[in-house]
């Protein structure tokens, strides 16, 4: 499918038609607006590009208003608040924050937007904070949720809001809007957004960091050499310096730039001892900054793991006679002689593994340990 370019705000959303059609009819008529909506789709579907599309229509005079637009787009616009979080959950005090700011009248636009990117991060108690507001919000603020699927919010949050499903791209979709992004050519534009599995954000860093591709080939050739527990445990180990180590080159800049800002802020110099009254200040920014690391270190681990899903999910497959729909053709050859080797059973197994390993590391059982276990079945075919 080939996405017609919508006018501006909506041109940064790709392969979505029906949600934009959707959205710009109720940007445009208030008897189609809702005050509250959930936008949901896989990750790297373009969730939030659209939540902030359909705030600029909302917030702009109209159609022409192209620079209020520009202004929410860019995130400067008094009437649009947006939640974003690095960190594991989103908090009390947050949620509190946004229920408080929802009520304010707007200053400039139309309507007063609520943005939350990543709703599915909120845990009950807190998801409980946005009930009332939900509910009953005032006349002109309209709510505007992100989540991968509706069962990851209550479902008290789910009957309170208009649901909206974005659709899954195909990779020639995801491919030609790398090419357009990012000057990318078409090759290894295709393979990025097949290796990411239409993951937009993924795919274009894969086609623009040939380190990321190097590293992604190597553990998952690293995984397939796995042969015993003491090759399991050191490649396991290898995999999750490496996953600290991206998580470190992402955050590692930001961080300081933030130290920086915020002694420059309170009037200390680089380098100048920080007075005892702003240690707290300090000490807040940087407990943020260690949340925020230790999602990405997740967030990393997971991405390895996807990979590895969809690696083992080609050597099913292969058993299974269809070698015309592989996300790691570059592997054909090796992942050939994996399918033949192992009964289907065995390879099952694995994936059973995998699936078990995510949910572990959702509950925050150490990542060494959980990868270890992991690479022990596929290198017995049995779980420890």
């Amino acid at each position: 499918m080939t996405a017609t370019l919508a006018p501006f705000p909506w041109t940064d959303v790709s392969g979505q038609d029906d949600a934009v059609e959707t959205l710009r009819a109720a940007a445009s008529d208030p008897g189609a607006l809702s005050h509250a909506w959930l936008i949901t789709g896989p990750p790297g579907s373009g969730r939030s590009t659209l939540a902030y599309a359909f705030a600029a229509a909302l917030i702009a005079s109209g159609p022409g208003d192209e620079h209020t637009m520009r202004q929410v787009l860019a995130g400067t616009h008094p009437d649009v608040t947006a939640l974003r979080t690095d960190k594991v959950i989103i908090t009390i005090k947050e949620a509190r924050a946004l229920v408080e700011r929802s009520y304010f009248a707007p200053s400039a636009g139309r309507y007063r937007v609520i943005v939350v990117e990543d709703a599915d991060r909120m845990v009950e108690r807190t998801s409980n904070v946005l009930l009332k507001a939900l509910e009953e919000p005032p006349e002109r603020t309209v709510w505007i949720l992100c989540a991968p699927s509706e069962a990851d919010l209550l479902p008290t949050i789910r009957s309170r809001v208009r649901p909206l499903r974005l659709r899954e791209l195909d990779v020639s979709d995801v491919a030609s809007l790398i090419v357009q992004r990012t000057g990318a050519d078409e090759a290894t534009a295709e393979q990025a957004a097949r290796h990411a599995q239409r993951h937009i954000g993924m795919a274009q860093r894969l086609a623009t960091d040939d380190a990321a591709r190097r590293r992604r080939d190597l553990t998952l050739r690293s995984v397939l050499a796995v042969r015993g527990v003491g090759s399991a445990v050191e490649t396991a180990g290898e995999i999750i310096q490496a996953a600290t180590d991206d998580a470190k080159s992402l955050t590692v800049e930001r961080d300081s730039a933030e130290r920086t800002s915020l002694l420059r802020t309170v009037g200390i110099a680089e380098g100048q001892a920080v007075p005892p009254a702003l240690r707290a200040q300090i000490s807040a920014l940087e407990d943020d900054q260690k949340k925020r690391a230790t999602r990405s270190l997740r967030d990393g681990i997971d991405r390895v793991l996807t990979d590895l899903q969809s690696m083992f999910r080609d050597v099913v497959m292969l058993q299974f006679g269809r070698a015309d729909d592989l996300i790691n053709r570059e592997l054909h050859d090796d992942l050939s002689a994996l399918a033949t080797a192992w009964p289907v059973e065995r390879t099952l197994v694995v994936l059973d593994h995998l699936a078990e390993t995510r949910e572990s590391l959702e509950r925050n059982v150490a990542p060494t340990l959980a990868l270890e276990s992991l690479l022990v079945t596929v290198a017995s075919g049995r779980k420890p």
